[in-house]
């Protein structure tokens, strides 16, 4: 791979020990992958952030880094509000590893906006083609299909390298190439809300990591295409996907492509056996969550409309950016007087939160898939209206 003398110098280790072992890192996926060298990005997004997940293996590694980020970089959901964690109940002890975490990386430069959702963000805006390093499924998803951007599936230590060096090895989805649908999927009934999710939970089983090409009755809003995309990276390994007549990469005429030798048809009633299976668990729903991926402000507002004069009978949690919740203040001042509780920084997979609890309903087609395993709970699947009557006893 072709290294320009500056980054020579970096392996070296003339630049320090941390920069010289993130180059490294690039290096090494790059020989991997075939990269004939390194291009700039735009914006990194840092994963690897909850300390339920990373553990105290992770607190050393970061704490033993020095040096300053290259390019704006944010952090995924951390394991807890980081402004409000006694609220969900969270113990002293994991609080004070997860403040350990988010300043260990915050003394790198990187902003301690923690949300899968860095595409709401004020001042981290994406544009087609740009590139970047980012590290949470969801986001890589949304970014490369919806906004047409690229980045590779990160981990959490290659994103960090790639904000540390300002860099990150030219392979995979970085080249147009490689970003050619090459698995059909035709879903010919009418969809929205949480059938996205349901239909990229089916699909994501079925294309694993391949390159789907949706053909669609229905035309899906941006917050529909986000509840897809997370889907299928969650129950698949999707990172890229188009619609046909709607993404913007299958709608550039410089964009070439054939249609895909293999293909699948999905139907109605695969996306009904989703919702059906909530009736499968023998669990009663003890907690409902929304916001996996973070909630928008159209999404926090249609919950603020089917919560008014409503109060919840169970725990109810809403799951957003801090951002996003300070700028829409009101609207969440509605959601909360029903006795929900609107969560920043964190969500219910990545977060302990939630351990003590037996089955949690959720619309989101990504936390139906990781809930069980990564919650030990029973997870059922219904839509923002049927969650809503469920945490407010509305059956």
């Amino acid at each position: 791979m072709y290294l320009t003398k500056e980054e020579e110098r970096t392996l070296r280790g003339e630049d320090g020990e941390t920069l010289r072992k993130m180059i490294e890192i690039l290096v090494a996926l790059g020989d991997i992958y075939g990269a004939d060298a390194l291009l700039p990005i735009k914006s990194a997004q840092v994963s690897g952030v909850s300390y339920k997940t990373i553990g105290d293996a992770g607190i050393e590694w970061i704490s033993d880094l020095k040096g300053t980020v290259k390019v704006p970089s944010v952090l995924n959901p951390a394991g807890m509000d980081m402004n409000n964690w006694e609220r969900l109940g969270i113990d002293p002890k994991f609080a004070a590893k997860q403040i350990e975490i988010i300043q260990a990386f915050g003394s790198l430069g990187i902003d301690s906006k923690c949300t899968c959702t860095p595409y709401y963000l004020s001042g981290f805006d994406v544009q087609y083609k740009d590139h970047l390093s980012w590290g949470e499924s969801s986001a890589i998803s949304f970014s490369n299909s919806v906004l047409g951007a690229r980045t590779n599936r990160e981990g959490g230590p290659s994103a960090l390298a790639a904000a540390l060096i300002g860099k990150t090895p030219d392979y995979g989805y970085h080249k147009s190439e490689n970003r050619k649908p090459n698995y059909e999927i035709i879903a010919d009934f009418e969809t929205s809300g949480s059938d996205y999710g349901a239909l990229g939970y089916v699909a994501g089983k079925a294309v694993g990591s391949k390159i789907p090409l949706f053909k669609l009755k229905s035309v899906p809003t941006k917050d529909e295409m986000k509840m897809l995309g997370a889907a299928m990276a969650a129950s698949g390994a999707v990172a890229l996907y188009h619609i046909a007549g709607v993404t913007p990469e299958v709608t550039d005429k410089e964009f070439s492509y054939e249609k895909p030798s293999e293909s699948i048809v999905i139907e109605r009633k695969d996306i009904d056996a989703v919702y059906e299976s909530a009736n499968d668990s023998g669990t009663a729903n003890d907690i409902v969550t929304i916001g996996c991926p973070h909630c928008s402000k159209e999404e926090l507002e249609r919950l603020s409309s089917l919560l008014e004069g409503k109060t919840v009978v169970k725990e109810f949690w809403i799951f957003t950016s801090r951002e996003v919740a300070e700028q829409n203040k009101k609207t969440i001042d509605r959601i909360e007087n029903s006795g929900a509780k609107v969560v920043c920084d964190t969500c219910m997979v990545v977060s302990p939160a939630a351990n003590s609890y037996k089955c949690m309903m959720v619309n989101s087609g990504k936390a139906y898939a990781y809930v069980p395993s990564m919650c030990g709970l029973k997870a059922t699947y219904g839509t923002m209206e049927k969650c809503v009557k469920d945490a407010t006893g509305d059956i």
